[in-house]
């Protein structure tokens, strides 16, 4: 008995050990860490978070970073207001449940986008994660694109490539967190290679939002261009 109970100590130091390591340490395939993601945002209602992009234009040969912070009702509502630059230049795009406005005055001041949700570009803005978690393995190829480690969590990253040679990007690749599953960073790639990263800072699952968060008024003197009228009404 006097052996017993130290060799008791090892195993359970061993087995704590054991699960101790993080499972970026582990081997994890691909179909895994999808499967994961899709748990995880399965039943999420409601998000909170912040975050910060990074915009890289390869045809400009610039890098761009900003920050902000969204609210999401799933599937139709969205609020994404950027912290910076100054109060009267930050972006906003605010999806109502109808319709998605696209207000960008640090590019253009006099203008807002206003898109029906479902029209591609609209629908892919409400919910990004959503669509890249819904029906994956028919949609894209799936493969490995290592380890990370995103705001201290270990992360596998998985890239999605469309399938359709139609699709709005080209590639994208999310890092999920190997504890919770929470997708803690993307990447998309357009088609002439412009790449957008979003880290999320802070994230939370179905918390209590405000809904005037989704309400969207145009400021005085602002021009409303029809996402329909410029695409002649397609879409």
């Amino acid at each position: 008995m006097g052996r017993a109970r130290p060799r008791l100590r090892v195993a359970s130091v061993l087995l704590m050990a054991t699960w101790a390591v993080p499972l970026a340490a582990r081997a994890q395939t691909p179909d895994a860490v999808l499967t994961h993601a899709m748990s995880a945002y399965a039943n999420v209602k409601t998000a909170r978070a912040s975050f910060e992009q990074t915009l890289t234009n390869p045809i400009t040969g610039t890098t761009a970073q900003s920050h902000g912070e969204y609210v999401q009702q799933r599937p139709s509502h969205l609020s994404v207001r950027f912290t910076d630059p100054p109060d009267e230049q930050r972006d906003r795009i605010v999806a109502d449940g109808s319709s998605v406005w696209v207000y960008v005055p640090s590019a253009t001041p006099n203008q807002v986008v206003k898109m029906p949700i479902g029209a591609g570009t609209g629908a892919a803005t409400v919910d990004f994660i959503g669509q890249l978690l819904t029906g994956p393995r028919d949609r894209f190829d799936v493969t490995d694109a290592g380890t990370d480690t995103i705001q201290s969590r270990h992360t596998h990253a998985i890239t999605l490539v469309p399938k359709d040679e139609q699709a709005q990007f080209a590639k994208a690749t999310i890092w999920v967190d190997d504890g919770d599953g929470v997708v803690r960073q993307f990447e998309v790639t357009d088609a002439n290679g412009t790449v957008r990263r979003i880290r999320l800072t802070t994230v939370a699952f179905n918390v209590p939002v405000d809904r005037s968060a989704f309400v969207f008024t145009p400021p005085p003197g602002v021009k409303v261009v029809d996402h329909n009228t410029m695409t002649g009404g397609n879409g």
